[in-house]
């Protein structure tokens, strides 16, 4: 469990938050409730929630309501994401999320400085905007979007500074999924290191 201490926030801006199953990666399948945070300055052109990125654009909630809502599901994996969650301070939340028995989930590009104390860590790194070498030695998974055959390289990079028990990921970008899909699952079959991540919730039609 990876904790980084800072400042009290007591409300956060939340775009959405919902209840659904885990599409990607290690815990892909899961049962899961999403917190969605508004904010985030990477721009990632191929980003599906682009409404996401001006956190002024959506309501500011106490960290006691966001926590009260997850509670009303029986599933007790929450996974905070963006925009970039990392924009926010998180020890408040992770800390009240930890009380209500949740399992604490981030999924980041590991832009912004780590906070908030947590049970998994997905670092997805954009080149748009790096990852700061703090987040590193903490990924439990590197998930790695595929855009364009430079970004095997790019992946390869951070997969050398991860630590030794991180899961490697690869992952096609969804609007490119039908000429990337065939070269990442040539990469993986030439580097078994990687596993293939697919957006199951959009085959499966769920948030």
């Amino acid at each position: 469990m990876h904790s980084m201490v800072s400042g009290i926030v007591q409300q956060l801006p939340v775009m959405e938050a919902f209840y659904t199953i885990q599409g990607e990666g290690f815990h892909q399948g899961k049962a899961a409730y999403f917190i969605r945070l508004g904010g985030c300055d990477v721009g990632c052109v191929w980003c599906d929630v682009k409404e996401s990125w001006d956190a002024a654009k959506h309501p500011q909630k106490s960290i006691d309501s966001i926590v009260s809502d997850a509670k009303q599901f029986p599933g007790r994996i929450a996974v905070i994401t963006g925009g970039e969650p990392l924009m926010h301070d998180c020890s408040s939340l992770t800390k009240e999320l930890h009380k209500a028995s949740f399992n604490t989930h981030i999924e980041t590009s590991g832009a912004y400085l780590l906070s908030g104390i947590w049970d998994w860590i997905c670092l997805s790194p954009k080149k748009f905007k790096e990852p700061l070498p703090g987040i590193l030695p903490y990924a439990n998974e590197l998930k790695v979007v595929i855009y364009n055959k430079t970004d095997f390289e790019w992946a390869e990079k951070y997969a050398a500074l991860v630590s030794s028990t991180c899961k490697l990921y690869m992952q096609p970008e969804w609007t490119r999924s039908a000429s990337v899909t065939p070269l990442i699952i040539s990469y993986i079959k030439n580097h078994p290191e990687w596993e293939f991540s697919l957006q199951i919730h959009k085959y499966i039609d769920v948030p």
